[in-house]
């Protein structure tokens, strides 16, 4: 099994020299202005994204709010099983995602989904809705792209099948978004430190 950690480890590295600091930046940048603006940030996933999207809205509500003195108002929409089974159970479990977010979010606000595939039917629903009522929309995605790296204002590929891979990347990511907050509390009152 040694040799099958080494390549693990091996190919980690690799997906992890592609990765754009950049387009991270980017996606930071979206988040502090939101922040700052005082919206909404709705986070959502299915399967290990949707844990690691629960994990990222408690380092944001939490560590990073915290650490700036200013509430982070984010909302994983994993986190309501009784409200998803319910959803699912009475209409699809392609509007678990869409429906919450018909009646939490409005213009201005900011969606984050994970998806490996890119192409899960809830995930495209969410973002199509939020696009047309002006909600800032990002999605991490997998090697396959699919519709969600089409669609998202701003899209970070991990050019990788594997799902273990591209979800250790996905939350490195969000751990790199959550500790730019909890490292560098004066962000929000610096906006050349995201140039």
């Amino acid at each position: 099994m040694e040799k099958y950690f080494e390549r693990y480890l091996q190919s980690f590295s690799q997906l992890l020299n592609t990765l754009s600091p950049g387009t991270i930046n980017r996606i930071f940048g979206s988040f502090a202005e939101n922040i700052k603006n005082g919206q909404q940030i709705f986070v959502f996933g299915n399967g290990g994204s949707a844990m690691s999207m629960s994990h990222f809205a408690t380092d944001m509500l939490k560590g990073a709010g915290d650490a700036i003195g200013k509430a982070v108002k984010i909302i994983s929409l994993n986190d309501n099983m009784g409200l998803i089974t319910a959803i699912g159970n009475d209409y699809s479990f392609e509007d678990v995602f869409v429906r919450q977010l018909k009646s939490l979010a409005n213009p201005g606000d900011l969606v984050l989904t994970l998806s490996v595939s890119g192409d899960s039917p809830n995930l495209i629903k969410a973002v199509e809705w939020a696009k047309v009522k002006k909600i800032q929309t990002v999605a991490l995605v997998g090697g396959k792209r699919g519709r969600l790296a089409d669609i998202a204002d701003l899209t970070l590929v991990i050019d990788s099948t594997h799902y273990g891979r591209v979800e250790d990347l996905h939350m490195m990511i969000c751990h790199m978004i959550s500790f730019g907050f909890i490292e560098n509390p004066e962000i929000l009152e610096n906006s050349t430190f995201l140039e």
